[in-house]
């Protein structure tokens, strides 16, 4: 057993026990990212929220009958998932279509295709202009509350799914197969969702870095 098992244990055992602080700490850890997968399966922020709100109160009535199968990270967002898609379904029933403005396309290009080689040439589809190096810049900047600003504002310009991926994957730390469980999605789909969100917020931060 693992030092994060041990901790995860304990954790647990404080939700059970009706421990505030406990549930107060898992609210301000995971809270944002529960809005941001929801908002991958519902129309608008709002309802985000209010399905983030259910899923909170799904943990505290189903703590008790938490096995441990799987962490309790990958729990919560099953638990998540699965109230947004219901909310998304019952929603599609009663929201004219009319009213549902155009998504982003999942197969839009995440960078300006001008940025990598043609296909005629002998390393067609690298980059001619590779990404910057951010060595340069102060961690100061890098941290700093207005470029997190910004990495949040480039999530919300995602198409859903890609959205998804990568909040569970690089803000929630869940592994490639815990996510494809989650979602139900193929590695190879995955990876490619990963790789395009990545590249769109990479290219929003270059932009604000180089302002």
């Amino acid at each position: 057993m693992t030092v994060a098992d041990v901790d995860e244990a304990g954790l647990v055992e404080r939700l059970r026990a009706g421990d505030e602080s406990a549930f107060a700490a898992l609210v301000d850890a995971h809270h944002d990212a529960l809005v941001r997968v929801a908002q991958g399966h519902v129309s608008s922020r709002a309802v985000a929220e209010e399905v983030a709100q259910e899923t909170w109160l799904g943990v505290l009535q189903g703590v008790g009958r938490f096995e441990g199968r799987s962490s309790l990270k990958t729990w919560l967002f099953q638990i998540l998932v699965n109230r947004a898609k219901t909310r998304g379904q019952r929603e599609a029933r009663t929201v004219p279509f009319s009213a549902l403005g155009p998504e982003p396309s999942e197969s839009e290009p995440a960078v300006d295709p001008s940025r990598f080689l043609e296909g005629g040439h002998r390393w067609g589809g690298f980059w001619a202009t590779p990404p910057k190096r951010w060595d340069g810049v102060p961690d100061e900047r890098l941290l700093s509350k207005e470029t997190m600003s910004q990495v949040g504002a480039a999530l919300g310009t995602l198409p859903p799914r890609q959205r998804e991926v990568i909040v569970l994957r690089d803000v929630e730390e869940l592994t490639s197969e815990e996510v494809c469980d989650l979602l139900g999605l193929s590695v190879g789909n995955q990876r490619v969702l990963l790789h395009r969100a990545r590249s769109s917020v990479r290219s929003r931060l270059e932009e604000y870095l180089d302002a």
